[in-house]
């Protein structure tokens, strides 16, 4: 079988986004992990339309072809990693609306978290992890927040450091929560992969 295969989502879009930053931190950190496949996602790259369907794909087919090319992105993975930016104490309307953009290739996956700002993201995350579970998604316990001064450390407003700088500080958080998402990515996979044999074994009988 092969390895399953994470997404690091950047969250947000701006032009003046810091996110590609930590992205590529926690991508390299799970890229040195040998049970991983990961790609880099940057929902920058997608142009999805606000969300228009008649309903979720949960309930009827999407029509808009940009969605359905999202769709088949998200579903190419087995867990995310969400690096989320807080805004107005909740996570960016880009990344609420790729989310609502599609139901079932979320469905029974895992789902950790990079959260940066002056609390770490900490707020936006919890709403992230409300709409998890509605996704049928588990979540990481642990999660990497990079706020009060780590954040000013390593920011381009602030002294703009490498995130190397700040890795005594949220090191441990981030092999913690790469380690749940190791466990939570194999027991899922492999939960997945017997509901489908016991699926297509009913449809041949």
């Amino acid at each position: 079988m092969s390895k399953p295969k994470i997404a690091v989502i950047i969250s947000s879009t701006r032009d003046s986004r810091f996110g590609t930053k930590p992205a590529q931190w926690i991508f390299d950190l799970a890229k040195q992990r040998e049970e991983f496949d990961v790609e880099l996602v940057d929902l920058k790259d997608y142009d999805l339309p606000f969300f228009n369907e008649v309903a979720s794909n949960a309930w009827a087919p999407s029509q808009d072809p940009k969605a359905v090319a999202w769709q088949k992105k998200v579903a190419e993975f087995d867990g995310y990693i969400f690096v989320v930016a807080e805004y107005n104490r909740s996570i960016t309307g880009a990344l609420k609306n790729a989310i609502d953009q599609a139901y079932v290739e979320w469905n029974r996956k895992v789902a950790g978290f990079v959260g940066y700002g002056s609390v770490g993201g900490a707020r936006a995350i919890e709403h992230l992890r409300l709409i998890a579970t509605e996704l049928q998604m588990v979540s990481t316990r642990s999660a990497v927040h990079i706020g009060g001064s780590e954040f000013y450390t390593v920011w381009g407003g602030g002294k703009n450091e490498p995130m190397s700088a700040i890795e005594g500080a949220i090191g441990q958080s981030a092999k913690d929560m790469l380690d749940q998402l190791s466990w939570w990515v194999s027991a899922t996979r492999a939960q997945r992969a017997a509901d489908e044999a016991e699926a297509t074994k009913q449809a041949a009988e």
